[in-house]
């Protein structure tokens, strides 16, 4: 397992290792707190939650049995399995992802190699932790034979998408539109309408961070940018909200208040109505704007970022998962505490360095490759606006065109 310690060489893999151990370390503090209200996470752990805690339910196995797993003390969940194993496929492909992409090596990944599942404290497929929503890709993909690019229409709409594509921002690092058209090609697999939209500005947001010099105000403004219908509406809403905040604490009602119109998730998380989750313009995700409100309130400060997702409860491991990314690439490796990566790390049995470092690796060469293909079509389109280039082409394709009937060049 790769120390902490062990700092990165170069900007480029500090910010990444930034944001992938601090997506590991939100999403396990996180879990802990997962579907229930601030209230109720203050009453349980006598107080807010300050750091990594034991399950909220202490009979865990029991207390749900169509989820039961080992929530808290330390454990990674299914968001950290996901952006680990699409960094996997980055490394495979050693180049930019798309639909089939998800089709072809994704789905392999989730149902194809044992590792070890910190929630079922067992080694199993991925696929046997991930939640039915994320199983959707193995059905339509795998048994459906759907078209990659079609294959999310018709699943539940959520956040499942967003949460593992940090890596897609990491790979166009300092590039938020190419982040953006990225994740909304290949998650196309995966998710439709906002769900989808959701993970294409979540990579935007990461892609921005990884730039130097980034700021929140700097990941807001591109998110804003690029996002789309109701999307859009909720980050603005909840960042101007935020903007009003000194701090998580006393907060919650104020950010869920700017969400609420925006969410198809009623109050009552697990006591849904019909039109929860199904397709909308006007709708978003909640876990994005919320986590992109919590990087606003700290000012980008990984710890309390993370710590506001986690107290404000719903979707906490992901709403904390996406701040951690966000914030982890802004403020690299060492703004994320090592007391926490270490004990998680520990506790999950996963190494929650060298995935980031593997990213960072494929983030070059990937760039490299992109800027060959720029250079080349430079060239090409230089020739286009040559003064003598209508001739030249003409001549060119005359010649090629009576070599290919027999008249063409002399004996």
């Amino acid at each position: 397992m790769t120390p902490l310690a062990d700092q990165p060489a170069d900007l480029l893999t500090d910010k990444a290792v930034g944001c992938v151990a601090g997506a590991a370390v939100g999403d396990a503090l996180g879990g802990a707190t997962e579907g229930w209200t601030p209230e109720q996470i203050t009453q349980r752990y006598g107080g807010p939650v300050e750091g990594i805690v034991p399950p909220f339910n202490e009979d865990w196995r029991n207390a749900r049995p169509i989820a039961p797993y080992h929530k808290g003390d330390g454990h990674i969940t299914d968001d950290t399995l996901m952006t680990h194993a699409l960094i996997r496929v980055y490394e495979k492909v050693q180049g930019h992802l798309d639909a089939y992409a998800m089709a072809d090596h994704l789905v392999p990944e989730l149902m194809g190699e044992r590792r070890w599942i910190p929630e079922l404290e067992t080694e199993a497929l991925p696929l046997h932790r991930i939640f039915l929503a994320e199983k959707w890709i193995v059905a339509r993909l795998h048994y459906g034979h759907v078209d990659p690019r079609e294959a999310g229409v018709g699943n539940i709409v959520n956040c499942g998408a967003a949460m593992y594509v940090a890596p897609v921002g990491v790979v166009n690092a300092a590039d938020p539109d190419a982040a953006y058209a990225e994740a909304v090609d290949l998650t196309g697999a995966h998710q439709s309408s906002y769900g989808r939209e959701a993970a294409g500005v979540m990579a935007a947001a990461v892609a921005e961070a990884m730039r130097p010099g980034a700021t929140p105000d700097s990941v807001v403004a591109a998110c804003l940018r690029l996002a789309k219908d109701g999307t859009r509406a909720a980050i603005e809403a909840v960042c101007e909200a935020a903007r009003g905040l000194g701090h998580w604490e006393g907060s919650f009602e104020t950010l869920r208040a700017a969400m609420r119109p925006y969410d198809t998730v009623a109050d009552t998380y697990r006591d849904q109505g019909l039109g929860a989750r199904r397709p909308s313009r006007v709708h978003s995700i909640e876990e994005l704007p919320l986590a992109l409100g919590f990087l606003v309130v700290a000012k980008g400060d990984f710890r309390e970022t993370v710590l506001g997702g986690v107290n404000y409860g719903r979707d906490a491991d992901s709403i904390a998962s996406m701040g951690g990314a966000i914030a982890g690439a802004l403020g690299g490796l060492a703004s994320v505490p090592a007391e926490w990566a270490e004990e998680i790390a520990r506790a999950s049995r996963t190494d929650l360095v060298e995935p980031g470092r593997a990213i960072a690796r494929v983030a070059r060469r990937v760039h490299a490759d992109d800027r060959a293909r720029r250079r080349a079509h430079e060239s090409a389109f230089a020739a286009l606006l040559a003064a003598d280039g209508g001739t030249a082409n003409g001549a060119a394709n005359g010649a090629a065109n009576g070599a290919a009937n027999g008249t063409g060049g002399g004996a």
